[in-house]
C-alpha cells in the first residue's frame, strides 16, 4: 500500500463513476417521470456496447470510430422509445409492479436478441485513436482512456443540468417527477413526454455501454450486473436526482478503489480481504443510507401519486365450492406420482412446482395483504437452504431437526432485517431488502471455510425412507400444503386483518390502537420462516446449495411469480408459481432461445391479464356473478309490478 497506488485508485475510481453514472442518470429520469422500476435500463447499456462494436467494424478510420460512440447511443435511444411506445404506453395505467413484471420480460427478450445478433464470445473493441497510450502519473502508468472518461461524466452531467434547467421541456421534466397528475391536468401531452423521457434515459445508458468498448469486452451477463449498480447509485443519490445519482457514483466508486488499493490487512491478527468488499460494497452503502436518510442524499421525499390502482375487495373466507376444489386437487396432487410412474421426471418437475408455490405464497404474504415490496426475497430462502445443509454437513443433525430448525434460521434473518426495512416504504423499502440480500449472498459467496463458496455445499441428502423420489414428493407436497395452509390462516385472523389495515391507512390503524410497524415486522418473520421452508426443503431435493440461491436472479423470480398469477388473490401466488415454473421447465428444455420466448409469453400474459393470470379469472368470475344478480334483481322487480 503506498501513496502512488491510493492516488491512481482515487482517479481509476473517478473514471469508474462517470460510466456508472451515465447508466444512473437514464434510469433516475425514468424513473421519476414514469415511475417505471426498469429492469430493462441495463440491457440497453449491454446493446450500447454491442452496437458501438458493430458500427466500429463497419466505420473505419479514427473517426468512424469516435462517430459510433454517440451514433450507438442514438440507436439506442430510439430502440428505447420504440419500446415505450409499442410497450410500455399500453400497460401504463396498470399496477405499477405489473410494468416491472413488463421491463423484466424486456430483460428476456433483448438478452436472446442479442446472443442470436452477435453470438455467446465476448467481444473487445479495439483501442481508443488518440487515446490507446497512457501517461505517467506519480511513477504509475494510467490509460489516456480512462482520463477521457473522467471529462466526460461532468460534461454529460452539465449537458443534463442544462437540458432539465434552461429548456421548456426540463421544465416538464421536473414538474413531472414531482407530479405527474397534475402536470398532465395542465394539458401537457403525457404521453409523447414520457416517451421523450424513456428514450433520452435509454440513450444515456447505450452511452456508457458504448464507451466501455475500449475498456472491457462485451458480454452477455452486461446487463443484470449494471442494472444492480445503477439502482444502488440511484437510491443512494435519491430518485429523480441527476446530481445525486453523480454523487452517489462517485461515492460507491471511490470506496470500491479505496478497497482495492487496500487489498489483504491484518486486523488483529485476522487476515480481512477488502478486495473481496468489492463485489458487496455498494449494497453496503445503499442500507447503510437508507437507514440513516430513506430518500437518499439528494432526493425528497416523493409527493402521494393521486392515481389509485385497483383496490382489495375484503377477505372472504373460502366457500364450500372452493374447499371441495381444494380437497379435490389435493387428491390429484397426491396421486400424480402413480399416474405418472412411467415419467420419473414430471415427480422432480412436481417437487419444483410446489417448493415454487411456497416460495412465491410466503412473498405475497407480505407484498399484498402488507403492502411491502421485496426485492430480495431470496436471501430468506437461501438462509433457509444453507441452514439445512450446515446443520447437516457440519452438525451432523438429522434431516427431519434439520427441516424444523432451517426455517428458524430463516426467520432470524426476517427478523433482523425486517427491523430495519419496514422504517422505509415504496421502492426505498424495496431497495434496502434488496441490500439485505446482496450483503447475504455476498458472505455466502465468498466464506470459502464455513459456505463452500462460489462452489456451495454438496452431498445434501434426504433421510434414507425418503431416497425414493416419491415419498420425497409426498412429504413435500404435506408440507408445502401445511405451510401455505399457515400463511392463509394467518391471514384469516385478527393480526391478518390489522395487517391488512395498516396498508391501506397507516393513519386510520395507528388511530385505533394497531402498531403498524411492529404488524409489519411480524409480517418479514412469518414470511421468512415460510420461504427458509421452502428453501430447506430445495435443498434436500437436489442434494446441494450454491450461492445462486441467494441472488437477485432467485427474487426477481419470485417476483415474477407472484405479479404473474395476480397479487390480489390468495390464489395468485401459487397459479404464477406454477405457471411460471412449468413455462422455464418447458421452453428451456425445447429450444436454445428459451429466455426470448419466455419473454414473450410473459410479455402476452401481462397485456392480456393486468391483473394476473388468477386475478383475472376471478374477476371475470365475480362480473358474471354480479350480472347474474343484477338480472334476478331486475326480474324479482318486474314480476312485483
Amino acid at each position: 500500500m503506498s501513496f502512488s497506488g491510493f492516488i491512481v485508485q482515487l482517479i481509476n475510481g473517478l473514471a469508474s463513476a462517470s460510466s456508472l453514472f451515465l447508466v444512473a442518470a437514464g434510469l433516475s429520469l425514468i424513473f421519476g417521470v414514469t415511475r417505471i422500476v426498469n429492469f430493462a435500463h441495463g440491457s440497453f447499456f449491454m446493446v450500447g456496447i454491442y452496437v458501438a462494436y458493430s458500427l466500429v467494424e463497419r466505420l473505419s478510420g479514427a473517426l468512424g470510430f469516435w462517430v459510433a460512440l454517440p451514433l450507438a447511443a442514438l440507436i439506442v435511444g430510439v430502440l428505447g422509445a420504440l419500446i415505450e411506445v409499442v410497450l410500455l404506453r399500453r400497460i401504463y395505467k396498470a399496477p405499477e409492479l405489473f410494468q416491472l413484471l413488463a421491463t423484466f420480460a424486456l430483460v428476456l427478450v433483448i438478452k436472446d436478441a442479442v446472443l442470436w445478433l452477435w453470438g455467446p464470445d465476448e467481444l473487445l473493441g479495439p483501442r481508443a485513436p488518440g487515446l490507446s497510450g497512457s501517461v505517467s502519473l506519480l511513477g504509475r502508468q494510467f490509460p489516456t482512456y480512462d482520463l477521457f472518461l473522467i471529462v466526460v461524466g461532468p460534461l454529460v452531467l452539465g449537458a443534463v443540468w442544462l437540458l432539465l434547467t434552461r429548456t421548456r421541456f426540463g421544465t416538464l421534466v421536473r414538474a413531472a417527477t414531482q407530479d405527474r397528475e397534475m402536470v398532465s391536468a395542465l394539458g401537457v401531452n403525457q404521453a409523447w413526454l414520457f416517451t421523450a423521457v424513456f428514450a433520452l434515459g435509454a440513450m444515456l445508458a447505450g452511452l456508457g455501454g458504448a464507451l466501455q468498448l475500449p475498456r472491457e469486452p462485451a458480454t452477455l451477463e452486461m446487463d443484470l450486473h449494471t442494472i444492480g449498480a445503477a439502482f444502488v447509485v440511484v437510491v443512494v443519490g435519491g430518485m429523480g436526482s441527476i446530481p445525486g445519482a453523480y454523487a452517489a457514483a462517485l461515492l460507491i466508486s471511490e470506496i470500491k478503489a479505496i478497497c482495492i488499493w487496500l487489498g489483504v490487512v491484518d486486523v488483529f491478527g485476522l487476515s480481512v480481504s477488502f478486495s473481496k468488499l468489492t463485489l458487496v460494497v455498494d449494497f453496503l452503502v445503499m442500507a447503510v443510507v437508507l437507514v440513516w436518510r430513506p430518500w437518499g442524499l439528494f432526493g425528497r421525499p416523493q409527493a402521494p401519486s393521486r392515481y389509485v390502482g385497483m383496490q382489495e375487495e375484503p377477505l372472504r373466507r373460502p366457500g364450500k365450492a372452493y374447499l371441495v376444489a381444494a380437497a379435490v386437487l389435493g387428491l390429484l396432487l397426491a396421486a400424480a406420482p402413480l399416474l405418472t410412474a412411467q415419467s420419473p421426471y414430471t415427480t422432480v418437475l412436481l417437487i419444483d412446482l410446489l417448493i415454487a408455490a411456497l416460495f412465491a405464497a410466503s412473498l405475497h404474504f407480505i407484498m399484498g395483504p402488507a403492502g411491502m415490496h421485496s426485492f430480495g426475497h431470496a436471501a430468506y430462502f437461501g438462509l433457509g437452504a444453507y441452514g439445512a445443509a450446515l446443520l447437516v454437513r457440519s452438525l451432523g443433525l438429522p434431516m427431519e431437526i434439520a427441516l424444523v430448525v432451517a426455517p428458524l434460521v430463516a426467520a432470524a434473518g426476517a427478523f433482523v432485517y425486517g427491523w430495519f426495512a419496514v422504517r422505509l416504504s415504496g421502492v426505498y423499502l424495496a431497495m434496502l431488502t434488496l441490500a439485505f440480500a446482496q450483503i447475504t449472498w455476498a458472505i455466502t459467496y465468498q466464506w470459502d471455510s464455513f459456505t463452500g463458496g462460489s462452489n456451495g455445499l454438496t452431498g445434501v441428502w434426504p433421510a434414507a425412507w425418503l431416497a425414493d423420489k416419491r415419498m420425497y414428493y409426498w412429504l413435500t407436497l404435506a408440507l408445502v400444503g401445511a405451510g401455505v395452509w399457515w400463511l392463509r390462516r394467518v391471514l384469516f385472523s385478527p393480526f391478518g386483518y390489522a395487517l391488512r389495515a395498516g396498508r391501506d391507512s397507516v393513519l386510520r390503524a395507528d388511530a385505533i390502537g394497531i402498531d403498524v410497524k411492529r404488524m409489519q415486522w411480524a409480517a418479514f418473520v412469518v414470511a421468512g420462516t415460510a420461504a427458509g421452508l421452502a428453501g430447506a426443503l430445495y435443498a434436500f431435493s437436489k442434494g446441494s446449495i450454491s450461492p445462486e440461491s441467494l441472488a437477485v436472479g432467485k427474487s426477481v423470480d419470485g417476483l415474477v411469480m407472484v405479479l404473474l398469477g395476480g397479487i390480489q388473490t390468495l390464489a395468485g401466488p401459487v397459479v404464477g408459481a406454477v405457471t411460471f415454473t412449468w413455462l422455464h421447465d418447458t421452453v428451456a428444455r425445447n429450444t436454445d432461445y428459451w429466455r426470448a420466448m419466455l419473454g414473450a409469453i410473459i410479455l402476452i400474459l401481462v397485456l392480456l391479464f393486468p391483473r394476473g393470470i388468477a386475478g383475472t379469472i376471478k374477476q371475470i368470475f365475480d362480473n358474471m356473478r354480479d350480472a347474474k344478480n343484477t338480472k334476478n334483481t331486475k326480474n324479482a322487480k318486474e314480476s312485483t309490478a
